[in-house]
């Protein structure tokens, strides 16, 4: 989602003079933008260690008297396995018994907070990386505060005890944690903990299945739509087919007719527009009164973006100069290609993409007189619980967020207006005013999300590049078309400087050493857009690795090789290489000879602070303009740093992958047709099948001791271009366009 290292920035450099339990809120258009705990994002004289909300080990820690120990995660699981991978953290220092370890989740409240940024946020892949060393304090101090318990019961010196495997044992006694408890937590936070040398790790490095892995498979598991209240109604909203459309007239007098309709309710709807809540028995009422409405839509005003009219738009744009890139890097001098000897130029389009994640969204809200409880899958619970209090009146102390497991997110759960929380709180509020307050569950069908939910920007790029016989780059010239998913957001200050989206350019140029000068244009479109997995990076990679690509065809350069060149005598390039190198080691690159009909391709791009590179096997099936690439073999190679759960990081790469493959595939893509979303289901935006998947998928992870990096992206941005790059040694057509299309 959002660069670290840019939040990281802003945040050190942050508000003074403010309360540490105090919150620093930015209201945007009526919806919170920024809720931040300085205290808590960074440390200020006068702290002691083990003090801060983020520090307490009750907060996190709870144990059974039957040894039971469930570890809250400070985020929202969608998949990517962090309910898992915090608590291996915890589990690891507590010195538990991982056979009794369960999991949750926490809130809105400080102590979940990101520990270094300061905000409730689960993105940028940041949840291992920021919360490594917390959750291994956690529980450390919890060991110490066990020890220190059994210490006092018995009358014995600390030093005297061990605590193993869930007991506490010395001096010729032994106790279960559960035992302890209860007496451990009134006992102060220590100060002062001791953390375990890696080396002897028991838990952290072993590839370890899900804490939910049982009931995920069995069904038992509960996600954001499952929930169920005593006296619920579920409504489902019929929206204009417009962005930002009112109601011009409304007749519902067949809709109330539909047995098991309660209520049909005009209600404010995100972005200033309107829509009509049907409020209902259950889905299936809810559904065919919505289908009973009678609506007339007042659309003046309003843009109409044509997908088509926006392509020749940001064709044209990308041909003049745009807003300086602001970074260092990006502002060489570039003159030098249109001189070189050789010399590419290219045009790259992206279409706009739904983030289609398995479960649709749904918010189940239960408004009282003096207290709302929300129960959803939330990304940003703290952001989000200011602009709900706001939303049905009271105050922030009197709003819960109970987070609930999603299944899948990408992104789409995660924002920053709290869009579909805030129209499910609408239709609370809605039915209070009407005389029939009850609790509601607010549910987004499949159709309601692809046709009225936010996307991946389109974006275009335009790379004029001159270079030399030997590959070397004389000068890169580059502008990027593509609205800005920061600017006018709660969120600007995190990313939009000088003009410039930072979502929008990051993965540019690194980690090679050339001579580029970037400029953005970022046009304002009548389309909500937001990020989606993996941001910016979903077409900088592509547009890099392909490009580099052609440029070592074009020079007769083995694609491996020239990429290892460029990459020489710059050292943050060194994870790169170790990346490539191991795949292209599992994978028999250069060492065999692969059948007719098959190439390789190869890709490497570092996205939020983790590198994963691939080598690729593809073929074609088909002919003409009807041909469709086959990926036969992946190998990816990782460097994430220390990688805690091996066995996550290989599950987060496969779908990364097939996800990514999913962009190359035709009909991937949301266009736009007099201002109206044209598909409506999976049966006309294609998704890889299991069919799709390749025979062969391998995942090899570079050894590192250095602190971990986050994995929940950084393997989707480089399968396209390495499947690009093997389909244009198999044509002798480079793919400018996702998804493909072939002539």
């Amino acid at each position: 989602m959002l660069n670290p290292r840019r939040i990281d920035q802003i945040l050190s450099a942050g508000p003074r003079g403010v309360s540490r339990r105090g919150f620093v809120t930015t209201t945007v258009g009526g919806a919170v933008g920024l809720a931040l705990l300085p205290g808590v994002a960074s440390a200020q004289a006068g702290d002691k260690p083990g003090s801060k909300p983020t520090e307490q080990p009750l907060a996190f820690v709870s144990i059974a008297p039957d040894g039971t120990t469930t570890i809250l995660c400070n985020r929202m699981d969608m998949g990517q396995g962090i309910e898992t991978g915090l608590a291996m953290l915890c589990a690891e220092e507590l010195e538990a018994d991982w056979g009794k370890v369960r999991t949750g989740f926490g809130d809105q409240k400080a102590a979940y907070v990101d520990p270094l940024f300061g905000i409730h946020l689960t993105g940028g892949s940041n949840s291992i990386k920021n919360s490594y060393q917390q959750y291994r304090e956690l529980g450390a101090r919890t060991r110490a505060m066990l020890l220190a318990a059994a210490s006092q019961r018995w009358g014995v010196p600390v030093a005297s005890l061990k605590a193993e495997n869930g007991v506490v044992s010395g001096a010729g006694k032994s106790a279960g944690y559960g035992e302890l408890f209860d007496a451990a937590m009134k006992l102060p936070v220590p100060e002062a903990i001791t953390l375990k040398d890696p080396k002897t790790f028991r838990r952290i490095g072993q590839p370890t299945g899900l804490v939910v892995s049982q009931a995920k498979s069995s069904g038992a598991q509960a996600y954001g739509m499952d929930v169920q209240l005593p006296g619920m109604a579920v409504a489902v909203i019929q929206r204009p087919p417009v962005f930002n459309g009112k109601i011009a007239k409304l007749d519902a007098s067949e809709a109330l007719k539909v047995k098991g309709v309660k209520a049909v309710l005009p209600v404010p709807l995100d972005r200033g527009g309107q829509g009509v809540a049907v409020v209902a028995s259950g889905y299936w009422a809810a559904k065919k009164g919505r289908e009973a409405l009678k609506v007339e839509w007042d659309l003046a005003g309003v843009g109409k973006p044509d997908t088509a009219a926006l392509t020749k738009q940001y064709l044209a744009l990308a041909r003049t100069p745009g807003t300086p890139a602001p970074k260092p890097e990006f502002q060489a001098d570039a003159s030098a290609w249109a001189k070189a000897p050789r010399k590419i130029t290219a045009d790259f389009v992206f279409p706009y993409l739904n983030h289609a994640q398995m479960e649709p969204l749904a918010c189940t809200v239960d408004l009282k007189a003096d207290r709302c409880d929300f129960y959803y899958a939330a990304q940003m619970p703290g952001i989000d619980a200011m602009a709900l209090a706001k939303a049905v009146n009271l105050k922030p102390e009197q709003v819960q967020i109970n987070v609930q497991m999603a299944g899948g997110g990408f992104g789409r759960r995660a924002t920053p207006a709290t869009e579909w929380p805030r129209e499910a709180a609408a239709v609370a509020v809605a039915l209070q005013q009407a005389g029939k307050p009850m609790p509601v569950k607010v549910i987004w069908s499949r159709e309601d999300d692809i046709k009225a939910g936010y996307y991946r920007p389109m974006t275009v790029h335009r790379a004029e590049i001159g270079f030399d016989a030997t590959g070397k780059v004389l000068g890169w010239q580059h502008r990027i078309v593509s609205q800005s998913i920061l600017k006018g957001s709660p969120l600007e200050g995190f990313g939009y400087q000088k003009g410039v989206d930072g979502t929008t350019t990051e993965g540019m140029r690194d980690p090679y050493d050339i001579p580029m000068n970037l400029s953005v244009h970022h046009p304002d479109v009548n389309v909500p857009v937001l990020w989606w997995r993996s941001v910016g990076s979903t077409h900088t990679a592509y547009v890099m690795e392909t490009l580099v690509d052609e440029i070592a065809f074009s020079t007769k350069q083995d694609p491996v090789a020239y990429r290892l060149k460029l990459m020489d005598g710059n050292p943050k390039a060194d994870r790169h290489r170790a990346a490539l190198q191991a795949a292209v080691a599992k994978s028999g690159y250069g060492q065999r000879k692969l059948p007719a009909g098959q190439a390789w391709g190869v890709a490497v791009h570092e996205s939020f602070e983790s590198v994963v590179a691939y080598v690729v096997v593809a073929s074609l099936k088909g002919k003409g303009r009807d041909r469709q690439p086959v990926l036969q073999e992946v190998h990816a190679g990782v460097h994430c740093n220390l990688c805690v759960n091996p066995r996550a990081v290989e599950t987060q790469v496969q779908g990364a992958a097939i996800m990514a493959l999913g962009t190359t595939m035709p009909t991937h893509r949301v266009t736009f047709k007099n201002g109206a979303v044209e598909q409506n289901n999976f049966y006309d935006m294609a998704m890889p099948r299991l069919t799709d998947a390749p025979k062969v998928m391998t995942v090899s992870i570079v050894p590192s001791n250095d602190p971990p990096k986050g994995m929940g992206e950084p393997g989707l941005p480089p399968l396209a271009p390495a499947l690009a790059n093997a389909v244009a040694r198999l044509t002798g057509q480079r793919q400018r366009e996702l998804p493909f299309r072939f002539a």
